[in-house]
């Protein structure tokens, strides 16, 4: 009848599991690119490990679109 929450956890896990996944994912990744480089386009490198850290999936994906310096072309 009326279920716990830990059965409603595992009802939903398999739809949770991929998105926290996801979102570990690109914090890393956005973390690691953050801390790596010296050019954004806008902001410093601490404004920017507060959004990916702070904003979760926002953060990181902010990060990539507006953040990210432009590749060395040469």
């Amino acid at each position: 009848m009326g279920g716990t929450r830990m059965d409603t956890l595992i009802e939903y896990l398999p739809l949770l599991l991929p998105l926290i996944l996801l979102e570990l994912a690109l914090l890393v990744a956005a973390l690691v690119h953050a801390l790596r480089h010296d050019d954004y386009r806008m902001g410093g490198r601490a404004f920017w490990v507060v959004v990916i850290v702070c904003l979760q999936i926002i953060g990181p994906v902010a990060y990539f679109i507006f953040g990210r310096g432009e590749a060395d072309g040469s």
